[in-house]
């Protein structure tokens, strides 16, 4: 299916026919991702006296309870409520799904013991003009992204000026396949967070930060057309789906 996108004086056409998907679904046990000491999702048949919600149990219907945590245990998309004492939603934050977007790859730099992604790494990224939606593969880049336990590994992190620089450019949209923008242990502070949002001065309520993301080799560097689609739980952060398309 191939249709045009108008964005302002942007006209572009999309083959809507062949997405590519970048986002980790949720799995159980340890095929499952898992950060910040999160536990690892848990999905298991319903049972209420006689009824197992499981055919191969002797149920007539599978029936599945799902525990899990949208920040460790999958791609996950969040709003300014996950910072801030005001209750943003993310559905309420997120009001539009489609974007123009643009796909980076980055080595993160060694620093006092941290490895640390830098302004100078991102900044040709706005150039010649910033796109709505900016995603962010670091490198090294492997298919254990897929299934990592983070937790207790000091992954790498975004340096808070990068987020001020992607903000104040008007990117809305920071997709990375680490699991913070922010440093594992920060003492809570989470600048990189606040810097984005601008959260309390002026609050940028109508961005999103995605992460754990994973996009694998043969995608590559360059334009996309973005979808952003997260389900209808009201909370700060929600699980979601994020696929690229080409542009033809």
């Amino acid at each position: 299916m191939i249709v045009t996108i108008e964005s302002g004086d942007r006209r572009r056409k999309v083959d809507l026919s062949r997405p590519l998907d970048i986002s980790i679904p949720v799995l159980p046990g340890p095929a499952g991702l898992s950060a910040f000491h999160i536990p690892q999702a848990i999905i298991s048949p319903f049972t209420m006296g006689s009824f197992v919600g499981d055919v191969n149990r002797g149920g007539s219907c599978n029936v599945m309870d799902i525990r899990f945590n949208p920040h460790g245990n999958g791609t996950h998309t969040e709003c300014v409520g996950h910072i801030s004492k005001e209750p943003y939603r993310i559905h309420e934050c997120l009001k539009h799904y489609f974007f123009f977007a643009r796909l980076i790859t980055v080595m993160p730099e060694q620093c006092n013991g941290d490895r640390i992604i830098f302004p100078g790494q991102v900044s040709p990224a706005l150039r010649p003009s910033p796109p709505q939606a900016l995603a962010i593969r670091t490198l090294p880049n492997d298919a254990s992204k897929i299934s990592r336990n983070y937790s207790g590994t000091n992954p790498p992190y975004f340096h808070p000026e990068v987020m001020d620089l992607l903000r104040v450019n008007g990117v809305k949209h920071v997709l990375t396949d680490l699991p913070s923008v922010d440093k594992e242990e920060d003492e809570g502070k989470l600048e990189a967070h606040h810097r984005f949002w601008n959260y309390p001065h002026a609050t940028e309520t109508d961005s999103t930060i995605t992460e754990l993301i994973f996009v694998p080799d043969e995608i590559a560097d360059g334009e996309y057309f973005m979808m952003i689609a997260v389900p209808g739980i009201e909370n700060d952060a929600n699980f979601s789906k994020i696929l690229l398309f080409n542009f033809i």
